[in-house]
């Protein structure tokens, strides 16, 4: 992710909604332009409904990277990453983003919004959007990951 990139998309299930709305006030502080995906309250909502959106835009290029939550991160990081150009990791430490994003190219982080504090997750997205893809001896390994 470059400084160049500052258009996010957002998005998250009912358990993620609070947290995805703290992230997405900071990255506005920071200068991002942000996509919101939904949902838009805390009532029970399924997460597929609005993650293939999101991760269909990134996969088609429309969007350069997202930012994706529900209660344990699974089930977003599992939508996502049915699209063949999205690498969506789940990540529950800023270390993980880093690795996430310089190893592995991920081009959507999936946070686990019911088993992380908020400052904690302002620190994976902050990780995350400041860590770039290293390439070399790992581009060919993620180029292996499409089918």
């Amino acid at each position: 992710m470059s400084k160049n990139d500052l258009h996010i998309a957002m998005g998250s299930d009912h358990a993620g909604f609070s947290l995805k709305e703290k992230i997405k006030k900071h990255l506005k502080e920071k200068g991002y332009e942000i996509s919101d995906y939904g949902t838009d309250s805390e009532q029970s909502a399924d997460y597929p409904d609005y993650i293939h959106p999101l991760a269909g835009d990134v996969d088609e290029g429309k969007i350069g990277c997202g930012i994706i939550m529900c209660g344990s991160g699974n089930g977003v990081s599992m939508t996502a990453n049915k699209y063949q150009g999205v690498r969506a990791a789940l990540c529950w430490t800023p270390e993980i983003a880093r690795l996430a994003r310089a190893h592995n190219d991920a081009n959507i982080l999936a946070i686990p919004a019911r088993f992380v504090d908020e400052n904690t997750a302002l620190d994976i997205v902050d990780a995350y959007l400041e860590t770039t893809f290293e390439g070399g001896r790992h581009q060919g390994r993620v180029k292996k990951i499409r089918i």
